[in-house]
């Protein structure tokens, strides 16, 4: 058996994989954000570990005999965040998350301190990602700064919890800005532009790789036996890509989860920053892959299902009667309810619902939120062909994989084929518990499989005809906001 976890930022998700392949079963405990001032986002890592340790006796009284066969466990966790610890592995503050808008102004400073960033990071320097937000600390809050020994990425403080040892996989670590892509190693450039060197970083191991063993004492607790293999582990999006079994350059898959993003394996480093693209290295070893990331995705419909007081099922049904239809009449949204990446790379731009009239309804409104997203992720796939990728078909995972109409709604907006796997909804888990069963031995062609398809949904050239109207108009409203 194996345990997938997966540090999300709504949610601890757990996944049981068996010796064949097959989930045996799950559990999830949910977080909270805290947003103490505009463009901040925070967690206690504290709160983590909390809700591991219930997920965990979720799925223990679940399938206790399962559960104790658990030979290794894999990681997988939200990006980007900055968890900053003392030299008694103490931490120093609260989390700052790969959402958190706040030092846009620093990203400025490391572009003029570190030239070579976009070369040797591939990316932009952006306030999500964790370089620009040590030096935000080291302005704002210079004595916490004097104080941190250790930065430790979300799903890498768990794995403190879990084997004492402080290491991270290169595919998180692409994320933070302080990586050498293309050597999938820590560059000493890059930290000195931060005040940080190695003795700052975890060690590196690949996400299929061992990285420890879990701690005596926990497994006692967790009725499991010794020397179960921690993996390297991964970010959520490479993790993922694990688990739909996209390891092959161009494979590629839309995760709409609380962001939206879409992902392309490349078989070597191809940068291109100048259009918000990320480029980072991949979960397994020579492989790297290319991501578009828009910052709001289904978390823009559970935003307008807290504004309407519904649950997203009573929406989702009301759209299901008028048969996949674009709707015309709908106003048009903006979904960037936490700034945007790519291909905007504006921590400012406001979330907005334009075209609104004395006729406009509640549906109305929830198509305008999906076709919002569907047009974000059709800008990213525009960026990514700048790039010089080209893609026929991708595979959707996360929450909102469960609704049949936004996932043709976005087949028709990118014309593209859209395809859902079995059990995509756990996303990043099942990647996760994918890379323990590597880590304990098994092979990528018996472990990386793709899921049973359970459906495929081809775009319709009328209605993506349709859509191409209105995708403009999505455009130039930004483009008229910018800065207002």
């Amino acid at each position: 058996m194996y345990l997938g976890i997966d540090l999300g930022t709504s949610e601890v998700k757990l996944l049981l994989l068996d010796g064949r392949g097959r989930t045996v079963g799950s559990a999830g405990s949910t977080l909270t954000l805290a947003n103490p001032q505009p463009l901040w986002s925070e967690q206690a890592p504290a709160d983590w570990w909390a809700a591991t340790q219930a997920a965990v006796a979720t799925l223990r009284a679940a399938h206790p005999d399962a559960f104790a066969q658990v030979r290794a466990i894999g990681l997988s966790g939200q990006m980007h965040g900055a968890v900053l610890l003392d030299g008694a592995d103490t931490v120093l503050r609260p989390a700052i998350l790969w959402n958190d808008g706040r030092c846009h102004a620093e990203c400025a400073e490391l572009e003029a301190a570190a030239p070579t960033l976009h070369a040797i990071a591939g990316n932009l320097a952006m306030p999500g990602f964790t370089a620009p937000k040590l030096l935000w600390v080291k302005k704002h809050e210079p004595d916490v700064f004097a104080r941190v020994a250790s930065v430790l990425l979300p799903k890498d403080w768990l794995r403190l919890q879990l084997t004492g040892d402080k290491v991270s996989d290169p595919s998180d670590a692409a994320g933070t800005l302080w990586l050498d892509v293309a050597r999938r190693d820590w560059s000493d450039e890059l930290l000195a532009a931060t005040g940080l060197t190695r003795a700052h970083m975890p060690r590196l191991v690949e996400a299929s790789e061992p990285s420890g063993v879990l701690c005596p004492e926990l497994a006692q607790a967790w009725g499991l036996g010794a020397d179960v293999i921690v993996a390297g582990g991964a970010g959520d999006n490479a993790a993922s890509a694990i688990g739909i079994g996209a390891t092959a350059p161009g494979d590629g898959f839309i995760s709409l989860g609380t962001s939206g993003v879409l992902f392309v394996v490349n078989d070597r480093y191809r940068p291109n920053p100048a259009s918000a693209v990320h480029a980072f290295c991949h979960a397994l070893p020579q492989r790297w892959h290319q991501m578009s990331v828009m910052l709001s995705a289904a978390s823009c419909l559970r935003w307008f299902c807290q504004l309407v007081g519904q649950h997203e099922s009573t929406l989702l049904a009301e759209l299901a009667r008028d048969d996949n239809a674009v709707n015309d009449r709908a106003p048009l949204f903006l979904p960037y309810l936490a700034g945007e990446r790519t291909p905007h790379n504006d921590p400012f731009a406001p979330g907005v619902f334009h075209g609104l009239k004395a006729a406009t309804t509640r549906a109305d409104c929830t198509y305008a939120a999906l076709e919002g997203v569907a047009f974000g992720l059709a800008d990213g796939l525009d960026a990514l062909r700048a790039a010089g990728t080209e893609v026929s078909q991708l595979s959707l995972v996360g929450g909102g994989s469960r609704s049949p109409y936004w996932a043709q709604l976005i087949a028709d907006a990118l014309n593209v084929d859209i395809v859902v796997h079995a059990g995509s909804e756990a996303g990043g888990a099942l990647g996760a518990a994918r890379l323990g069963w590597l880590a304990a031995g098994g092979s990528v062609e018996a472990v990386c499989t793709r899921p049973a398809l359970s459906a495929r949904h081809t775009p319709d050239p009328e209605r993506h005809a349709r859509l191409a109207p209105r995708l403009a108009r999505f455009r130039d409203l930004y483009a008229r906001l910018r800065g207002a």
